[in-house]
């Protein structure tokens, strides 16, 4: 079942064409990463699918309803982490459930925090957490309110190697646990390899989609394995740095 629809999409700032032509289904439960370089539109697609901006063509929708205004059904998490430096790890993930119960807030807080490996840090203020554990807390803090699409803008980019790749991990075994669909905007290829089931791969700018790559691999992946290697190479080769890696 098609989860997310963006058809014929297209967006300008005043002369200069950002996206063209974008075509893309998203499936229900489906963890897709829109891959390419710097500028060529990808915020911008996933900016749009949230809601945030109106595409100058075409249509973005979701369970068959047009997107026209942000969602709390659909949940951003940024590179720039937006927790709150003033409350404590359970009162970020506590913010937006003001809908719930006393009993029900208690019970959603606890089952994420735990969920994202931050138990005993409840009490914890964010400056005293490292930076893997502000980006798990922001990750808890979407999953909290029960979206059924989470949008992730590179959202590992500020973080240093090692812990970038336990974030990955981390957040696999979130999704298989949860299963919501994800939209995941980044430029490193190995991350869009070791996450997705598919890869949007965009050109530069005015982005388009050249192609849409299955990962037809199987979680946990063995980053050394050689169909691991092949698709990624794919990619290398399909944005023109085949020879120059």
């Amino acid at each position: 079942m098609s989860k997310v629809e963006i058809s014929n999409l297209s967006m300008r700032f005043g002369s200069t064409d950002v996206l063209r032509d974008i075509n893309l289904s998203v499936r229900e439960g489906e963890f897709v990463c829109i891959l390419g370089p710097s500028g060529c539109g990808k915020s911008t697609l996933l900016n749009i699918v949230g809601g945030f901006i109106q595409p100058s063509a075409g249509t973005a929708s979701i369970d068959g309803v047009p997107v026209t205004r942000p969602d709390p059904r659909r949940i951003f998490v940024f590179q720039e982490r937006g927790v709150f430096p003033w409350l404590t790890v359970d009162e970020n993930v506590a913010f937006g459930l003001f809908r719930l119960s006393e009993a029900e807030k208690r019970d959603r807080v606890t089952r994420y925090v735990q969920l994202v490996g931050l138990a005993g840090f409840e009490n914890a203020y964010p400056r005293e957490l490292s930076g893997g554990m502000k980006q798990r807390l922001e990750v808890a803090r979407a999953l909290a309110v029960n979206p059924d699409v989470l949008y992730l803008d590179e959202p590992f980019g500020a973080l240093d190697s090692i812990t970038r790749l336990q974030m990955r991990r981390e957040l696999l075994r979130i999704w298989q646990a949860e299963k919501k669909t994800i939209l995941f905007v980044t430029h490193d290829i190995e991350e869009s390899v070791q996450l997705a089931d598919r890869v949007v791969i965009m050109s530069a700018r005015p982005g388009r989609i050249r192609r849409i790559l299955d990962i037809d691999i199987a979680h946990p992946r063995d980053l050394s394995a050689p169909r691991y290697i092949q698709l990624r190479d794919i990619i290398f080769s399909e944005i023109g740095l085949a020879h120059q890696v």
